[in-house]
């Protein structure tokens, strides 16, 4: 349609006012406002469906999806020009009306003709022209039998050639619309303008030459046939434009019917072809004449008809040419395929085989035919195979059927069909189905999943058919219990005695398993050094259970010259709380992870059960592991100093220095909490954490004493630390790159992580050997005995609250534990402080045992060094 609604306007308003004009004017002047509105809108179209062609040409680099526009859009030009020039001043226009008619029609068939969709192929072409023509003039044929060439005789050649023409053209047009193969909205609004155009155009032609050289004497009611021919040449254009440009600008696939002709047309053509010979037939029953224009209709009519059946003839003969091929090659398949085919009835009763079926099955027609197929069938599968070509029956898709046949000779078979319902096509009336032997591919199949399911170092199922059977008990909502334990350090045993060692121990790991579960367990190998259990007994058996299982992996691995000691700890999670079987695992492993943590620094062998408190502590502890190695880069590190001071005067004496994590997500994070988490993930962090608390202590004592104050602080250090190598050196570095008196530093242990070891005391006499002195922090709370202190080489004794509380009752001066402790420290020349201080009366339990320093809120709580130094300039100790 027009693009521009300017000029989309001026043509409403030009046509509307023309034809306004036409049917309140003069025939001579209604013919001039016909022509004006007609041609002026026919002209606008054809350019705008040339401008169509253009674009389509220049988007695609091709002439052909663009030539049905162009060759419409010329049509279309054709009759505004044409139309145009029979309004100007002229003694008889009907000539230039006559030759408008038949140069616009064929040009408009061929533009219908190349439109994308329409008739793809010559042959397509051809068939659609012989279809119309003999249409058009077999119904011409009996409309000039009937009643024109009886009311008309004698008409001018131009004028029949006119009428024949443009019946023949309206008949192809529409025959071409109604037989589109892609795009039939464009092709019927192509085809039904370019139908309206050609009625209109004709019309216009016919009044035209009817009135020749009488048209000033014209009649009145002239005027009304103007206009609707004027109206019919308006409104054709527009409708043509519209499907123009909806129809695709791509070049349109042959259709197969095309390729190779169908008999879609007879239909068409045996309704006008008999009412001709019925009109025929009446004519002459009723005495009628034939005249020459009858008999050269007539002619034309039936060799419309002849050309038509002689393409169907060859149509037929390339038909069954391609037919015998076809069947050629389908007895060659049959007759060389592995597959046997069977056809079945509605009642799944064998109609027919293919000779395969005595090769391959040894299956003669007397065993297999008019019985069902389902006799042939395992009675294990011809139920589930019933079903499944019942379902095809009811109209559901093609189904793959698995099934044991049995052959002739009464061996089962293992055998795939495939199924497809065909019972819509006459030749076979039935389900075809393709029986294959795969008898060799089902005994790989059980080998590959022997391989498959099991591990092949222990034997026991793998991870894919534990996770697979306990998918399966889920999706049941089976009742049970899944287990999932590790062997501790098994990493080690590889490192010290070689993967063969380390191989036997997993084997000998496997049938302990396999000895301490059930028939109906499951037990499994699911990582390297990791087992799991599926076992159908409730929560608390299955605890039992995975006591059981501790035990036994706890026992020594006796193997030909080592003996190996492992322990495994195991987790439980009940089925039911679970929603899939990989959630089960993760429920069973984070109670695993969970039991590892509590068992941290024993034998192992620990069970617990899952809860949801357990993976929320897991989560928080995954993410203190992730963000923990460059947290000192990061800056999220800090220490603060709580002072320790004289209970008499409260001067202060020294400060201990305590680590803080402030993570800008998380939150503060305490030194007991993370710091063993720095350990285990090793790489250095904790080590690392250590010597920066080292220095930032040693750096903050340089910078008191050098305003004057005399104080030495305290740096905690942990069992492992203090076992490392590198310690004392880093202890030598800090002190001297601060330079800080050595005793002015105090490393302090805590009793309950204190090894039990020579070691340990070798270490703690290097750090007294460096001059810095040593605490034994926390005493009171772990399992040194008071005789083990005089052993020990420490400078400090600090006592734990929970030795100078008193019990609630009781009102003395001091507990005997207090002044027993006190007593013992003073005579080995230990100095005792008393830490957690929190009340008055603590002050006065420890004062009364001789205990002469503290440390606690009651002091003063642990703070930054800026805060801490008002307390310290409140009980400023001078340097002396």
């Amino acid at each position: 349609m027009v693009t521009n609604p300017r000029t989309f306007a001026l043509v409403l308003l030009t046509t509307a006012a023309a034809l306004g004009a036409a049917t309140v004017t003069g025939p001579v002047l209604g013919r001039f406002a016909v022509a004006a509105a007609a041609g002026v809108a026919a002209l606008v179209h054809a350019g705008a469906l040339i401008r169509l062609a253009l674009h389509i040409h220049r988007g695609r680099r091709s002439f052909g999806p663009c030539r049905g526009a162009g060759f419409l859009g010329v049509g279309t030009l054709i009759v505004g020009a044409g139309v145009a020039l029979t309004g100007l001043p002229a003694p008889d226009p009907g000539p230039i009306a006559a030759a408008t008619t038949l140069l616009a029609a064929p040009v408009y068939l061929l533009g219908l003709l190349l439109l994308p969709g329409t008739a793809p192929t010559l042959g397509a072409r051809l068939r659609r022209l012989l279809d119309g023509a003999g249409i058009g003039v077999s119904l011409f044929y009996c409309a000039w039998v009937l009643a024109l060439g009886r009311t008309t005789p004698g008409t001018a050649p131009l004028r029949l050639a006119v009428a024949v023409t443009g019946c023949v053209a309206v008949a192809v047009a529409v025959v071409t619309g109604l037989r589109a193969v892609r795009h039939r909205p464009a092709a019927l609004s192509c085809s039904g303008g370019a139908a309206l155009a050609i009625v209109g155009v004709d019309g216009y032609s016919l009044l035209l030459l009817d009135h020749r050289g009488t048209w000033a004497a014209a009649p009145a009611g002239v005027n009304a046939g103007l206009v609707a021919a004027g109206l019919a040449m308006i409104a054709g254009p527009f409708l043509i434009t519209a499907g123009a440009r909806r129809a695709e600008d791509q070049p349109t696939v042959p259709h197969a019917a095309d390729e190779g002709g169908t008999f879609a047309g007879y239909p068409l053509l045996v309704g006008p072809a008999l009412l001709a010979v019925g009109v025929s037939a009446f004519h002459l029953l009723t005495g009628g004449r034939f005249d020459g224009t009858s008999v050269a209709l007539g002619f034309t009519a039936f060799a419309a008809l002849a050309v038509r059946e002689l393409l169907a003839a060859r149509d037929i003969r390339r038909y069954a040419r391609m037919l015998a091929g076809r069947e050629a090659r389908f007895r060659t398949l049959v007759a060389g395929s592995t597959d046997v085919a069977v056809v079945l009835d509605a009642d799944l009763v064998v109609r027919w085989q293919s000779p395969a079926a005595a090769r391959q099955f040894g299956l003669s027609d007397q065993d297999a035919l008019g019985r069902p197929l389902t006799d042939l069938l395992h009675p294990a599968d011809a139920g589930p195979a019933a079903a499944a070509l019942r379902a095809v029956l009811d109209g559901r898709q093609s189904v793959l059927v698995q099934a044991r046949l049995r052959d002739g000779f009464g061996r089962w078979r293992d055998t795939e069909s495939t199924v497809s319902d065909q019972r819509s096509a006459p030749e076979v009336g039935g389900l075809v189905v393709h029986v294959r032997d795969v008898g060799d591919r089902a005994q790989l199949q059980r080998t590959l999943d022997e391989i498959t399911w099991t591990d092949d170092q222990t034997g026991l199922a793998n991870r894919r058919k534990f996770v697979a059977a306990a998918e399966q008990a889920c999706r049941d909502g089976r009742a049970g219990s899944l287990l999932m334990l590790e062997l501790d350090r098994f990493s080690s045993v590889g490192d010290l005695y070689g993967a063969a060692v380390a191989g036997a121990v997993l084997i000998e790991a496997g049938r302990r398993l396999r000895a301490a579960t059930g028939r109906d367990d499951l037990p499994a190998r699911v990582t390297t050094a990791a087992f799991a259990v599926l076992t159908e007994a409730p929560l608390v058996h299955a605890f039992a259970l995975a006591t059981r299982l501790a035990t036994a992996l706890a026992e020594p691995f006796h193997l030909p010259g080592h003996t190996v000691h492992l322990a495994a700890d195991v987790g439980v999670a009940d089925l039911l709380g679970a929603g899939s079987a990989e959630e089960a695992l993760r429920h069973a492993d984070v109670a695993r992870r969970r039991a590892r943590q509590l068992a941290r620094g024993r034998d192992g062998g620990r069970v617990e059960c899952y809860d949801k408190s357990f993976e929320a502590a897991l989560v928080r502890r995954t993410e203190i592991e992730q963000q923990l190695p460059g947290v000192i880069g990061r800056g999220e590190l800090d220490v603060v100093f709580q002072p320790i001071a004289d209970l008499v005067t409260r001067a202060p004496v020294g400060a201990e220095v305590l680590l803080r994590w402030r993570h800008p997500r998380l939150g503060p994070i305490p030194p007991a909490e993370f710091l063993p988490i720095a350990e285990e993930l090793g790489g250095g962090i904790a080590d690392e954490i250590g010597e920066w608390v080292l220095h930032s202590a040693c750096r903050q004592l340089s910078r008191w004493r050098r305003d004057g104050r005399d104080l030495y602080v305290s740096v905690n250090v942990s069992a492992r630390q203090l076992a490392g190598d590198g310690w004392l050196a880093a202890v030598a570095t800090a002190v001297d790159t601060h330079c800080v008196p050595a005793e002015a530093l105090v490393v302090e242990v805590t009793e309950a992580a204190l090894p039990d070891d020579a070691y340990a005391v070798e270490q703690l006499a290097g750090l007294r050997a460096l001059g810095v002195r040593t605490a034994l922090d926390h005493f009171g709370t772990g399992p040194t005995a008071l005789a083990h202190l005089r052993r020990l080489p420490i400078d400090v004794l600090k006592i734990d609250q929970s030795l100078f509380s008193e019990p609630a009752g009781r009102r003395g001066p001091a507990t005997p534990i207090v002044d027993v402790v006190v007593g013992l420290a003073r005579r080995l020349g230990i100095d005792v402080i008393a830490c957690g201080l929190e009340t008055e009366s603590h002050v006065d339990v420890v004062r009364a045992a001789g205990c002469p320093l503290g440390q606690g809120f009651l002091i003063s709580p642990p703070d930054h060094a800026e805060h801490v130094e008002a307390y310290l300039e409140r009980h400023r100790t001078p340097l002396l």
